[in-house]
């Protein structure tokens, strides 16, 4: 054994966190937009807050790893590192900014009302497009990250994976988001034929 084999084993283990935490976020999104009431949200709000620690953790590893290994084993002159590091680079403040500010909106907007069924705010704010859209588009990147380090491809392949990666993952959110859309939209209608005809 030795250092290299070593640092290989937490670029590894940073890389698997990182899926384990980006799997529990889809898992937690897609309940959050399944849910019909406000308490299931503020639960669903605190589990996906709780994965920050598991986020920072992993992505750290993956990193400090894989740049360990770049400048004393390979170099950023090979294509392929340098493609996955710039993948890296964006998916993670985008994931981060674009869903963890999301989660503080509706972490708020969910303690601050009544326990029940959801106030049309919070309903439309659970069913925002980009809850699912970015997440799965990271998780296809990071799939093609994942790619690039097992096949060590040349630079043109390398750009050609991730330009495909983010496509499927693009494309798949944008497919899932507008069917859960159409689910909530048939939900509240539901709901407020109900409380019609209640009245």
């Amino acid at each position: 054994m030795n250092d290299y084999s070593i640092v290989k084993f937490l670029h590894v283990s940073g890389a698997i966190g990182y899926f384990v935490a980006l799997g529990t976020l889809l898992f937690g999104l897609a309940a959050l937009r399944r849910a019909r009431r406000v308490e299931h949200v503020r639960v669903l709000a605190d589990l996906v807050r709780r994965l920050t620690p598991l986020f920072n953790i992993s992505i750290l590893l993956l990193l400090a790893a894989g740049l360990y290994m770049t400048f004393t084993v390979w170099s950023l002159q090979m294509g392929w590192i340098a493609v996955a590091l710039v993948s890296l680079a964006v998916i993670v403040p985008i994931s981060a900014v674009t869903v963890q500010s999301r989660m503080r909106i509706i972490a708020q907007l969910a303690r601050e009302a009544p326990d029940g069924p959801l106030p049309p705010e919070l309903l439309a704010r659970t069913h925002d497009p980009v809850f699912l859209t970015t997440p799965q588009t990271a998780m296809a990147l990071l799939l093609g990250i994942v790619f690039l380090m097992t096949n060590k491809p040349s630079l043109p392949v390398a750009l050609l994976v991730m330009a495909l990666a983010l496509i499927l993952g693009l494309a798949s959110g944008v497919l899932v988001a507008r069917s859960t859309r159409i689910v909530g939209q048939n939900v509240a209608a539901n709901a407020t034929r109900a409380s019609e005809s209640g009245g």
